[in-house]
């Protein structure tokens, strides 16, 4: 991005470069032209030493000059307009005081002065044209009151360098002007985009050390978590042991138990089966500390998978008075998925499906083959949930933080986002609406056959 110059900044920071070149033109004068008396006493020997006094004089006056300018903060142009003047005035008179044979030297030692200036000065161009009439008016003026040679031979004496100079000087201000100004803004620039850069570094600066403490929180998070993981997993651990052994010795007495105590029974076997392997995948996901979980890919029935997670919730939909339709294909329909967790999926799903559910309501669950794919449908035509609610519910592990301790996690807990979360990890798809024909619930995976 580039910085943006105001006006104001930019024309005081002319003022300050034009001072700057202002004060390197009025020293140089300082030390140089008092020995310019060297040519004087060389070419003007019987009056050198009143010009040493008149160029000693000058250049007094323009420190002066120069130091009430800088005080009162004038426009630096009149100083050098004056300087300038001064310096024309001492010169141009001795260009018509010297006899002829050295007039070149003298209109040379002019017409250096005045490409030094205009080499040197930063002003408008139009300033150097004005000094430069000023110079040649003031030759003219000295020429009329003391020259004693014809005009012909002052301009073959060196006026003609004189004149030739003068003016091509006078192009160079134009072209160091917009120079010079063109400087003055990149510099300008540069310096706001390196104070941009300093402010987006701080800014880097701030937000890298909220980082590492979010991370240093999060860290601590983590190791609590993992804390939490080994506690739970190993009281879990113990409590599904208790319930084998438990239910292992009721199967010892198989032959009091009637037909559905023995299916009662299987079933607790079967439940307490899939919670060793849900926890034992969970703990390995810890201890490797990866965030993907490793199935265990296998080829089975998918709709007699789901018959069985429709059979556990039935008891489950009765306590609540709701009726369970069975709508699954009796016909085998093979995928390759990990068994234990699409039964989760199917699990997570149907238990939600009654829990959300009013009572005296029909929940219809469907299978079908579609497009080469295994279909698990959950039809309730009842009240609508809610779109928006339900959105929640299925993003749950996304906004845990959020929502934590709010109501509805309080009464879902993560079963649907886990859900969606197994679903798409085996490459199945979950979709799920809510709306005036009530809630609906679909599961998609690649069939076999």
């Amino acid at each position: 991005m580039i910085a943006q110059i105001n006006k104001d900044e930019y024309n005081k920071e002319l003022r300050k470069k034009a001072w700057f070149q202002t004060n390197n033109i009025i020293w140089s004068i300082v030390f140089i032209y008092p020995l310019f008396s060297i040519i004087d006493l060389i070419y003007a020997s019987g009056i050198w030493i009143q010009f040493a006094v008149a160029r000693v004089i000058t250049v007094l006056l323009i420190l002066t000059l120069n130091a009430y300018f800088q005080k009162k903060k004038t426009d630096h142009r009149v100083l050098l307009h004056i300087s300038f003047f001064l310096l024309s005035a001492v010169t141009a008179l001795l260009c018509n005081l010297v006899d002829i044979e050295n007039l070149t030297a003298y209109y040379l030692t002019y017409s250096i002065i005045i490409l030094f200036f205009n080499l040197q000065v930063f002003w408008e161009p139009f300033n150097s044209v004005v000094q430069s009439l000023i110079a040649i008016v003031l030759l003219a003026i000295f020429f009329n009151s003391f020259s004693q040679y014809e005009l012909s031979l002052v301009i073959e004496h060196g006026g003609q360098y004189f004149f030739i100079i003068a003016l091509i000087s006078c192009l160079i201000p134009a072209a160091r002007y917009k120079v010079i100004q063109r400087e003055v803004m990149q510099q300008l620039q540069i310096e706001h985009s390196n104070e941009q850069l300093k402010a987006q570094n701080r800014d880097i600066v701030e937000k890298n050390t909220i980082i590492d403490l979010q991370y240093e929180k999060l860290r601590k998070l983590d190791e609590q978590k993992n804390s939490f993981i080994n506690i739970a997993g190993h009281d879990l651990k113990n409590l599904i042991g208790s319930i084998v052994m438990s239910n292992n010795m009721i199967q010892e007495e198989e032959y009091r138990l009637s037909a559905d105590q023995k299916e009662f029974s299987q079933y607790i076997a079967d439940s307490t089966e899939k919670m060793q392997y849900l926890l034992k995948t969970l703990m390995d996901v810890k201890e490797i500390e990866s965030p993907e979980i490793k199935f265990n890919m296998e080829t089975f029935d998918a709709n007699k998978l789901a018959q069985q997670v429709y059979k556990g919730l039935i008891d489950t939909a009765l306590m609540k008075n709701v009726h369970l339709v069975d709508n699954i294909q009796k016909l085998p329909l093979n995928v390759r998925l990990d068994r234990v967790f699409t039964g989760q999926v199917f699990q997570n799903l149907l238990s939600n499906a009654v829990k959300l559910s009013q009572t005296n309501n029909n929940i219809r669950v469907v299978t079908s083959l579609q497009r080469q794919k295994f279909v698990f449908e959950i039809i309730d035509e009842g009240i609508a949930i809610g779109q928006q609610e339900l959105d929640i519910m299925f993003n749950r592990l996304k906004t845990l933080n959020d929502a934590s301790g709010s109501a509805a996690e309080s009464r879902l807990g993560l079963g649907l986002s886990i859900a969606k979360l197994m679903t798409l990890e085996m490459g199945g798809e979950l979709t799920y609406r809510s709306d005036d024909k009530g809630n609906y619930f679909k599961v998609e995976f690649y069939a076999t056959n």
